[in-house]
């Protein structure tokens, strides 16, 4: 299938060339093959932080303007995109969702000397080597599919079978929970999904007596296909389906599954009850967006504040900022935010986020369980 055309960015959010504002580069998928839905939650909550740092003022007076730049989840459109904020004289960098992108971001980001803020993507090696100019707000991937992996032996599943798709986000995830589960006596069976139809999945799974199946594979194909194929198979009745990756958070997921994707637990970062900043921030990203706001969305507007705060600090000297990220303490939607180095992360990293497993009510699509806090 191939990509649609990239839809212009609002004259709004361009570049200006009248040197009246401190820019930003914000990098998100806003067009297929990339998350869409997560790329707009994500954008509108970095929309809505900007907004509300101008109408306080601004950085020392001088607006703040977001220069938006969609990925579409390709790592090397990304790093051209670095290439021409760069260019255009952005003081840092904000953003991403997918993994891939996010570290081809910041491997170009680290070679041009250029800060950035990664919102969303949570890949523990998001650079090969340790960098002073990258940080991070998403928790490291082994630290949130370890509690994962903590509700799994909780509930009483030691063997996962996991259907996964060639990444080097489903093959680092895939591991983190063969390591956990191992000491426990669990196992984990890969499913490749490059060989198996849906139907030959449930085979599979019966073959295996697995308890549990992960979902590792794309959103919506053919990740709504296993699911429907899975929950109307007699055989497998009893067996959970899980999506750590948290694609139920999102209402393309109940849209496209339909009661089929209700029960099945991923992963969120939020808290199991947000501050009075938090509820304040819901409430206007809810009339941004239409409808309640993801934990991406909180993301977004966290990254815009903390950017913000290290700006009237620091102002817009790019190697000024990236200095200043040890120094980083703020008050976002989901606690307080600081950055430290993490044993095997090479990044300033919020160390760490809450982070929960939830799933979608059976009878309520709209509403969300907390099932396990980490």
């Amino acid at each position: 299938m191939s990509t649609p055309p990239t839809p212009p960015v609002p004259p709004s959010a361009g570049p200006r060339t009248d040197g009246t504002s401190v820019r930003i580069g914000a990098l998100v998928p806003l067009t297929r093959p990339g998350w869409a839905e997560a790329g707009r939650h994500l954008l509108a909550g970095l929309e809505l932080a900007v907004g509300e740092v101008n109408r306080d003022g601004g950085i020392a007076g001088t607006p703040l303007e977001l220069v938006v730049r969609d990925t579409a989840a390709d790592p090397r459109r990304a790093a051209a995109a670095v290439d021409e904020l760069a260019g255009l004289g952005v003081a840092a960098l904000a953003g991403e969702y997918h993994s891939v992108v996010a570290r081809a971001v910041a491997a170009r980001a680290d070679a041009l000397g250029v800060p950035f803020l990664c919102s969303s993507a949570v890949l523990d090696a998001l650079t090969e080597q340790p960098t002073p100019w990258v940080a991070r707000l998403a928790p490291a991937q082994s630290h949130g599919w370890r509690v994962y992996a903590d509700f799994l032996l909780g509930a009483g599943h030691t063997r996962i079978a996991v259907a996964a798709q060639p990444s080097v986000y489903w093959a680092s995830g895939a591991g983190i929970l063969r390591d956990c589960l191992a000491p426990h006596g669990g196992s984990v069976v890969e499913l490749d999904m490059r060989e198996l139809t849906p139907a030959a999945v449930c085979d599979e799974l019966v073959a295996h007596g697995a308890t549990a199946l992960l979902l590792l594979v794309g959103h919506p194909e053919p990740a709504v296909s296993i699911v429907k194929a899975v929950r109307g198979d007699k055989r497998l009745s009893e067996i959970m389906i899980g999506a750590p990756a948290g694609q139920p958070e999102f209402t393309e997921w109940a849209a496209q599954s339909g009661g089929h994707g209700a029960a099945i637990p991923f992963l969120r970062y939020l808290p199991e009850r947000l501050s009075p900043l938090g509820a304040r921030v819901e409430r206007a990203l809810r009339g941004r967006l239409g409808r309640a706001p993801s934990f991406v969305a909180f993301e977004g507007y966290d990254t815009g504040v903390v950017l913000a705060d290290v700006l009237r600090s620091q102002g817009p000297d790019r190697a000024r900022i990236a200095e200043a990220w040890p120094g980083v303490d703020v008050e976002g939607t989901r606690g307080r935010i600081r950055f430290s180095r993490v044993p095997d992360i090479g990044v300033r990293q919020w160390a760490w986020p809450p982070v929960q497993v939830a799933d979608r009510d059976p009878a309520d699509l709209d509403r969300f369980r907390t099932l396990h806090v980490g």
